[in-house]
Formats: C-alpha cells, sequence, structure tokens
C-alpha cells in the first residue's frame, strides 16, 4: 500500500512510500539532496518497517533535530499506527 508523508524540517517535502506485509517495497522522497535521498531508498528497499525505524530514528541533519532518514522513520512509525 502507498502512503504519503508530508515532512518537517528537512529539505524534502514528502515521501511516498509502499509498504507490503511490514515489509518496504519502495521509497521516493519529494526534494532533499538528490543523492541522499536516492541512496537512503535503495538502502531501505526490501528492508523491513521495524529495522528501518530503528536503524535511521534520530539521525540529525545540521542541528535541524532531524533529518531525511529521520522523517522516513516517523512516516514509518505512523504507518505502523494506522
Amino acid at each position: 500500500m502507498k502512503y504519503d508523508y508530508a515532512t518537517h524540517g528537512t529539505c524534502s517535502s514528502k515521501i511516498i512510500i509502499d509498504v507490503e506485509d511490514n515489509i518496504i517495497r519502495d521509497v521516493q522522497f519529494v526534494g532533499g539532496c538528490h543523492g541522499n535521498t536516492q541512496g537512503i531508498s535503495k538502502l531501505v528497499k526490501g528492508m523491513s518497517v521495524d529495522e528501518t525505524i530503528e536503524r535511521l530514528e534520530g539521525i540529525n541533519c545540521r542541528g535541524r533535530g532531524t533529518s531525511c532518514p529521520d522523517q522516513l522513520a516517523k512516516a514509518l512509525k505512523k504507518i505502523k499506527s494506522e
């Protein structure tokens, strides 16, 4: 199932996430550092939602208190709660 998540405090503005049976099938960031967000997307593809949250939650970018990886973790937590 595809989900859209509006990010907060990052250069990216939105994350589009495809999750099936607790496995990440695809992730697309809208905006942000193109190379980095592509890398994140490829690295998490095929990972479980729980492992991805555990690895990415709390990553800080430039003192913002969040980052694109952290926002992905937040989006996945929201998906889990639905």
